[in-house]
């Protein structure tokens, strides 16, 4: 029998080393591999993915090992995801059984008794887990081609994409990530920054899972609060930083944040969104024992399939900084956006395409290789996947170099969102014609999100009224029902008349010139 790596990594690390830290407690590898597999035990009369409701409780570890130990794929979901969404994605995943390691919403939970849909609730440490005596240990056929999770991202048509991504592919990830730096396998300290729903998380769970190492989570609530963050984190035994650039950048506006902060950190490990010579610059000389790296590589492709280590003279260079050579075995073209699957010549740019064995089976729903989705098939019958993203590969050093989006989607905070998703849901608001969101820049990245809206005359005295600030509250507040916080406007503003371009299209730079802030 073939023996799933991941649930045999965790399976062999040492029974007495902490594997999860977090505010509410912690797991000793010995604890998470027995409550594990009681939970394994109470989800095999299920069958079908496995959905994990939680933050960042230990218990939700333990769920994400269930899944592995039977080779479920788990589909896992924050609370900041509201009930609407959620429910879409219950459309769509079809899971056999739910594991909360935090409150349901009501209307969901109704959601889940309408299907029959099983739910295991756990306290934050999964304590009330008990294996069922002279029960065998859970062991299933490892088949690489599997479903190991399905991560949900943005769609233009405001319904979630489910992206489902093999163990073939978590599996060659994994091995590149941890091959890049020297590591001391057990003795491994991550930090845990994104929710397990945004697939920043992957980089730093499997780096602890694989090395028998730990993973230092710190929640939304520390994020929010920087006395709480900066006096959990003054002296924490990180080694290694896995973070967006955003939240790194947020973090040295705090003087303290530097190596004497965090004497044991030697990595920064930075995905989802770009990385400015500026942070990486001040990260350099704050953080003179650690190492700066930058990756590349969307969630249909398992994280990232690119890095590069940022030198000094690399971040004092110009703008942008490379975003790395492509892992062993992935192969990078550069395409005419929306063109064929033909190179175009050395350093010009275009659409970033991929392919190789970190490729996701598709989208849930969807045809793999049909138009629509991004995949396509190459001669071979592998799927390669248009990213959307621009970029280039540099003849002589053969890095590549990330230039934008081709479309409207954009990375904000680490987080991945459509433009267009918001908007159709800004339609759909009583009394709003039509609406635009556009992201407004800080020191050339996205720093928040602004909406304009083109309001009926006979639209409701609520709205017809509401300027500034109430107007910015009202669609707030109603957005917040079907879509994350993360995703919100932070400014709302209302338009008599479209600004356009001479070729008739909305002109949205015109529209950043009429914000008030």
């Amino acid at each position: 029998m073939a023996v799933n790596p991941f649930a045999a990594a965790v399976r062999r690390a040492p029974a007495d080393r902490i594997a999860v830290d977090t505010p509410s407690g912690s797991l000793s590898y010995g604890e998470l591999v027995a409550r594990s597999e009681a939970l394994a035990q109470q989800l095999e009369a299920s069958s079908g993915p496995v959905l994990l409701y939680g933050h960042k409780e230990p218990a939700l570890i333990v769920g994400i090992v269930s899944a592995l130990l039977l080779q479920r794929p788990y589909i896992p979901v924050d609370p900041v995801i509201p009930a609407a969404r959620m429910t879409s994605i219950l459309n769509l995943a079809q899971p056999g059984a739910v594991v909360a390691t935090s409150p349901l919403p009501s209307a969901f939970l109704a959601e889940l008794r309408h299907h029959r849909i099983p739910v295991i609730v756990l306290d934050p440490l999964a304590a009330d887990l008990m294996p069922v005596p002279g029960h065998c240990p859970v062991t299933v056929d490892y088949a690489p081609e599997a479903p190991a999770y399905i991560l949900f991202t943005s769609g233009t048509t405001g319904v979630p994409k489910g992206v489902a991504i093999p163990y073939r592919a978590l599996w060659h990830f994994t091995r590149w990530l941890l091959a890049l730096r020297p590591l001391w396998p057990g003795h491994e300290v991550f930090l845990n920054q994104a929710p397990f729903n945004f697939d920043l998380s992957v980089m730093d769970l499997y780096g602890a899972l694989l090395t028998g190492s730990t993973l230092f989570c710190i929640t939304r609530d520390e994020i929010a609060s920087p006395r709480v963050l900066f006096a959990r984190l003054q002296g924490a035994p990180l080694t290694v930083w896995v973070s967006t650039p955003s939240f790194a950048r947020f973090c040295l506006a705090e003087r303290s944040f530097a190596q004497e902060l965090l004497p044991n950190l030697r990595s920064f490990l930075f995905c989802g969104e770009t990385l400015s010579s500026v942070v990486a610059c001040a990260l350099l000389e704050r953080f003179p024992e650690a190492e700066v790296w930058n990756t590349y590589g969307p969630t249909e492709t398992t994280v990232a399939v690119t890095a590069v280590r940022v030198t000094e003279e690399m971040a004092g260079g110009e703008e942008p900084l490379p975003v790395g050579w492509p892992a062993h075995g992935m192969e990078l073209r550069i395409c005419q956006p929306g063109g064929p699957l033909c190179s175009l010549p050395a350093g010009a740019i275009g659409e970033i395409v991929i392919s190789g064995p970190q490729v996701a089976l598709g989208y849930l729903g969807m045809d793999p290789g049909g138009e629509a989705s991004g995949f396509v098939r190459l001669s071979e019958n592998r799927l390669a996947y248009r990213t959307g993203d621009l970029g280039r590969i540099d003849p002589p050093s053969g890095l590549l170099y990330w230039h934008g989006r081709i479309d409207r989607q954009l990375k904000l905070h680490g987080y991945r969102l459509e433009l267009e998703e918001i908007e159709a849901h800004l339609r759909h608001l009583p009394g709003v014609s039509d609406a635009a969101v556009i992201p407004v820049l800080r020191e050339g990245q996205p720093d928040y999100l602004a909406a304009f809206l083109l309001i009926d005359p006979p639209a409701s005295s609520e709205l017809a009224a509401a300027e500034g600030i109430a107007l910015t509250a009202w669609v707030r507040q109603r957005l917040s029902a079907v879509l994350p916080s993360y995703a919100l406007p932070r400014i709302v503003q209302r338009i008599d008349t479209p600004p356009l371009t001479p070729n008739g299209k909305l002109d949205r730079r015109a529209l950043v010139g009429t914000l008030r802030t």
